[in-house]
């Protein structure tokens, strides 16, 4: 029976691309660190993911194993001839503790003498994370293994797109996810025979995906995030009942789906549609996500090639005027939640150098009139 390796237990991995995976045929090996999750799909050898919307649903995925993400047996795991897909889904930041395993598990398919072709895809919500992945796994690889690896290992990107937050009151054996879901995978990083899994969407370009996926959904959902945690609302569908948060939320989306045209070509009328389609799944009462955990790493949202600057400027450049992103990026910057450490370092900077050092240093930012613009915002909201 082939087999695959889910790197990252969680909602993403459990309720969405692990389930995918069983439902084509494989048999799923999940590795985490969790040793509780471990322990409970193994004692199980089952979980139910609940699909949460007007009409609910439930899916039962039986055909799985797990294992911790450090022990030799993922090693052993991912050099058995009938693994020939890994994916991943840990967070772009732990990428870096997961690729020292899955390069041992590369070099031991190669000493084996393994000739079937193997695909790692990363889930991850990032720009080319496959890609990062790989170079990761690269600097583990000696001359041997990188000379084998062309001609053996695919490293697809992807782009996913599923709201499943977390929920703390339910084990292992459950998973919470909303009906809508977005699994896209560029088809020219492939090698060998595609695996055929529904719900799996194969592209030419995953470019114009990633981004629109990004910065229309995850950068509006984090300014939504700062500010309801600001206004003292617990959650993302609670936040979005309050008018002006709405409107500035509404507004980003019209603002990058307008540049999105230009930049990619997409049609005006397909994207007026997707932006609709993601205000309705940020209000769906069936899905609760906390503005906490949506509003984490507010440093690393804030970098230059990510959800909220990376768009803004696009804009700019395109001469899009973005009235709603400035407020946007002032009320990530009045995020001060005392428990969140980048949180904290921002309103360090702030307090040192204010907005325009706050740009420049961590938005890589310099263009004076978007710095003012910013300033006037972030002034307005704080008083």
């Amino acid at each position: 029976m082939k087999q695959a390796v889910m790197i990252g237990a969680g909602q993403i991995g459990r309720g969405f691309i692990g389930m995918l995976l069983e439902k084509a045929g494989y048999h799923v090996v999940f590795a985490d660190v969790n040793m509780d999750v471990v322990n409970d799909i193994n004692t199980r050898g089952e979980y139910t993911v609940h699909l949460m919307d007007t009409v609910c649903e439930e899916t039962v995925v039986k055909n799985i194993s797990a294992m911790h993400v450090a022990s030799p047996e993922l090693v052993d795991a991912i050099a058995q001839p009938e693994c020939d897909l890994i994916c991943t889904s840990v967070g772009l930041t732990a990428l870096t503790k997961v690729a020292p395993v899955i390069a041992s598990g590369l070099s031991l398919r190669r000493r084996n003498g393994v000739e079937e072709p193997m695909n790692i895809i990363a889930c991850e919500n990032a720009i080319r994370g496959t890609s990062q992945l790989k170079a990761m796994v690269e600097e583990y690889l000696e001359e041997e293994d990188l000379a084998w690896l062309p001609e053996h290992t695919g490293f697809p990107d992807s782009a996913v797109d599923r709201i499943i937050p977390p929920r703390h009151d339910v084990s292992a054996a459950e998973s919470y996810v909303e009906r809508y879901h977005e699994w896209d995978v560029e088809r020219g990083g492939f090698i060998g025979e595609i695996p055929e899994v529904e719900g799996m969407e194969v592209v030419d370009d995953l470019t114009a995906y990633l981004e629109r996926k990004l910065f229309t959904l995850n950068g509006p959902n984090a300014v939504t995030a700062c500010m309801g945690y600001e206004r003292s609302y617990p959650t993302i569908n609670e936040t979005l009942k309050d008018p002006e948060v709405y409107a500035v939320v509404w507004g980003m989306m019209e603002e990058c789906c307008a540049m999105l045209v230009k930049r990619h070509g997409f049609s005006p009328e397909s994207l007026e549609q997707y932006r609709k389609n993601l205000m309705q799944r940020f209000m769906n009462p069936y899905i609760i996500d906390d503005c906490v955990r949506v509003a984490r790493e507010p440093i690393r949202k804030l970098s230059p090639q990510d959800r909220i600057i990376a768009p803004m400027m696009h804009a700019y450049d395109y001469g899009i005027p973005t009235p709603s992103y400035y407020t946007g990026v002032a009320s990530v910057l009045l995020y001060a939640n005392p428990e969140e450490p980048q949180c904290m370092e921002i309103q360090k900077m702030l307090a040192e150098g204010g907005v325009r050092r706050v740009m420049e240093q961590v938005c890589d930012v310099h263009e004076d009139d978007v710095i003012t613009a910013i300033e006037k915002e972030y002034e307005r909201l704080k008083g």
